[in-house]
């Protein structure tokens, strides 16, 4: 074996390795002993001269410097394989996809396409990975990421799939009982349901007269994705500010209404599908993002109609 081809094993090695959290557990993975993987962490420990792993008796934790290695082994192992698709299967999309996206956005908007997707190109295999927690593309966690909202500097490329308008809604049962707010000092009396993020804050945007203010509120029930706000909306619980996209359905039937449009600031969001673009990246990237753009940037599902006033 040549040596390009020892440390690309060796790569390969050391990622199952911190995937798997063992020897022995990497070394079924790849058919091998967990001597021989062992041996193997030794080798690139030694080349380097810095310690990659800390071995304790109950687990394997990965150093500072093994966090960067584990980076660069995925995006170079991710390399090889594109550039090994690419040659056998003369650019044609096929292989395995990793496509990452927010659980409700992904259930509701992204899942009901693939049926579709598959069948225009039966040979790539879609990984679906719905999770709320971000996935780091560049280092080779995932071939696309649908991100929300302004995107941070990258070398990643970026292609617009369409916005999500946040709405204040509430149920026809719930308003009866307690009352329309008619403006947004009214929330005040109300039972107003939030997101748990660190990042959210329990104020709510409006704009009055070209003028924009944030309104403190406060409610009995927290949730971390607007599906579950939303849900609780239609079961009359509260009122909540979600993303139209998780209550399209609710708003056209009627179990949610639209309140305070008066002074809604125009609240949105850009979707953006965030992948490692270039001259080569693998056509079944290209296909799958292309497919996103031709079915959610026009009429997407995440922007209805706004109620007329």
């Amino acid at each position: 074996m040549d040596a390009g081809a020892d440390r690309a094993r060796a790569m390969e090695v050391f990622a199952a390795v911190a995937v798997e959290g063992s020897f022995s557990a990497a070394g079924r993975l790849l058919d091998l002993t967990p001597s021989a993987v062992s041996r193997t962490i030794d080798r690139i420990e030694a080349r380097f001269g810095v310690r990659l792993l800390l071995r304790s008796t109950r687990a394997l934790t990965l150093t500072a410097e093994g966090e960067a290695y584990l980076r660069a082994a995925r995006r170079i192992l991710a390399d090889i394989e594109d550039s090994e698709q690419a040659i056998a299967d003369q650019g044609a999309p096929r292989g395995r996809l990793r496509v990452s996206a927010a659980q409700a956005h992904g259930r509701l908007c992204i899942v009901p396409l693939l049926g579709e997707f598959v069948r225009r190109y039966p040979n790539i295999l879609v990984d679906m990975n719905l999770s709320d927690r971000l996935v780091d593309v560049a280092a080779g966690q995932a071939d696309i990421a649908i991100r929300f909202g302004p995107l941070a500097d990258s070398l990643l490329t970026a292609r617009r799939l369409g916005e999500n308008r946040r709405v204040v809604i509430a149920s026809p049962a719930y308003l009866e009982r307690h009352g329309t707010p008619r403006v947004p000092e009214d929330l005040h009396d109300h039972n107003c349901l939030n997101f748990n993020f660190r990042r959210a804050e329990p104020v709510w945007p409006f704009r009055r007269d070209g003028r924009d203010f944030a309104l403190s509120v406060k409610g009995n029930i927290e949730a971390n994705n607007g599906e579950t706000l939303g849900q609780l909306a239609a079961a009359g619980v509260g009122i909540a500010r979600v993303g139209a996209f998780s209550v399209v359905e609710e708003l056209a039937d009627g179990r949610l209404i639209p309140i305070l449009e008066d002074y809604n600031p125009g609240d949105v969001e850009t979707i953006h599908a965030v992948f490692a673009g270039g001259a080569n990246t693998p056509a079944r990237v290209r296909v799958f993002v292309d497919f996103l753009v031709e079915r959610l940037a026009t009429g997407h599902p995440a922007t209805p109609p706004r109620r007329v006033r």
